[in-house]
């Protein structure tokens, strides 16, 4: 049964009491921090992340997927994580290549452990404590990462029963992190199916915050069907930034089988007031809520109504999200000399040209993007084409219909861009594999 918020002011004056008396931290550079309710990468620079979440553990061959929603303009991926009390344990090597490819496409990795869904209510369901010995088991895999992991101790910990224990629970779980070793931001989820309709999490939060020796805990709530008016969002959300405590949105969709949360306040809001989140989620769901797929069978050219919205709409991915400024200053790994494209001369009348970049590279790896643009005249349609001077090979793409035989490689457009006004530009990215050099080609273009 739904249950609605209401108004608290006891719990928010306890919030704020709880936050003056423990203060604020001073920030450390060895990764991400938290201060006065916001989160600092290890430059020192505020990030807000904007992404999706990814169901990794039972789509483990769906690797492609952190290039597809980097290239739509994501800064974040919270991926889905088994320590195979529930499903198949994800391995250390397995966490250390998906750190690798949030690296690699320049993502931040929320990682999260989803055994612990609906504990107290939910059969096989294990405990926050549980979690902890997982992540203790991975503590070779994520020393060194604290610039670009942050840990996420369980998903949605408790049901709608049995979850008095949260703010302890918690409190524990961090407090063992923090002996075993782990620098990282902690990131704790909400009761309630993650969603706090009894105000658990938010009434308990600054005391849970004070038991992070780090001060480096960051708060999150999944907003579904409780959520689905203005006042409940900005009411919610805005006890945390009143209380100087940091929150994101882990998890929202634009439909629910709870009912139909408002996600235009969600975005708006957390726009006007630098709150993260995260949309539920890339690919693969079932079990009656297929809708929350934002693509279609993981494919980036064919997104959803709900893709549509969050990567492409008012106050999406691609108008706020920001990569981290880690990024910027930390090149990948084994990155060869940057290529400069060809020169191409534009067509005085009509027709199109296309340039080559290669805008991220790494050991036998690297991600490519081709610009088209249109000439003097509008155009209906246009075909690139290059050839592959050093052995390179396409393995994935979007935003394009691409094709390869040998060396030769053929891109078309698909259906939602192919028509150019003149002068007009568009562009599609891939995913390629190299060895030795990785030289880019003179790409050819025709309009029709």
């Amino acid at each position: 049964m739904k249950t609605r918020l209401s108004a608290a002011g006891a719990a928010l004056l306890a919030l704020l009491v709880a936050v003056l008396a423990f203060g604020q931290p001073a920030r450390a550079a060895a990764g991400f921090t938290v201060a006065d309710g916001k989160l600092y990468d290890a430059n020192g620079t505020e990030f807000i992340m904007r992404g999706v979440n990814h169901a990794h553990t039972w789509y483990p061959q769906q690797t492609s997927s952190f290039a597809d929603v980097k290239a739509l303009g994501a800064n974040a991926v919270r991926v889905v994580l088994s320590s195979g009390d529930r499903w198949t344990r994800n391995t250390n090597a397995d966490v250390a290549n998906v750190i690798s490819l949030c690296k690699a496409n320049r993502l931040i990795c929320v990682l999260e452990v989803h055994d612990t869904t609906g504990y107290g209510e939910q059969s096989g369901a294990i405990t926050l404590a549980r979690a902890v010995d997982y992540w203790i088991s991975l503590a070779d895999v994520l020393a060194g990462q604290e610039k670009y992991v942050i840990v996420n101790i369980g998903n949605e910990p408790y049901g709608n029963q049995n979850y008095g224990s949260w703010a302890t629970d918690n409190a524990a779980a961090i407090k063992r992190l923090r002996t075993a070793g782990l620098t990282h931001t902690i990131m704790v989820d909400a009761p309630n199916w993650g969603q706090d309709w009894s105000f658990t999490m938010r009434d308990n939060a600054a005391s849970v915050f004070a038991a992070d020796p780090a001060r480096n805990t960051v708060f999150s709530i999944h907003m579904y069907g409780v959520f689905d008016t203005a006042a409940e969002i900005s009411d919610y959300l805005g006890r945390f930034r009143a209380a100087g405590l940091p929150i994101v949105v882990g998890e929202f969709g634009f439909n629910h089988s709870d009912g139909d949360p408002d996600e235009d306040t969600i975005l708006a809001y957390s726009q006007a007031n630098g709150i993260g989140w995260l949309g539920w989620s890339w690919s693969g769901n079932g079990g009656g809520v297929e809708y929350l797929d934002l693509s279609t069978s993981f494919n980036p050219a064919n997104l959803t109504t709900w893709g549509q919205r969050l990567f492409n709409g008012a106050n999406g991915i691609r108008q706020t999200a920001r990569e981290a400024s880690v990024y910027a200053s930390i090149p990948p790994p084994t990155t060869p000399p940057p290529t400069t494209p060809p020169p191409t001369t534009p067509p005085p009348n009509g027709g199109c040209t296309a340039t080559y970049t290669i805008t991220n590279s790494w050991q036998g790896g690297f991600q490519g993007e081709v610009r088209v643009t249109a000439g003097a005249r509008a155009i209906t349609g246009w075909t690139a084409g290059w050839t592959f001077a050093n052995g390179q090979s396409v393995t994935q793409s979007w935003n394009v219909a691409l094709t390869s035989s040998g060396t030769t490689v053929t891109a078309r457009n698909v259906d939602y861009n192919g028509r150019l006004a003149a002068g007009a530009s568009t562009s599609f990215g891939f995913i390629g594999g190299w060895t030795g050099t990785n030289a880019a080609p003179v790409v050819s273009c025709t309009a029709s």
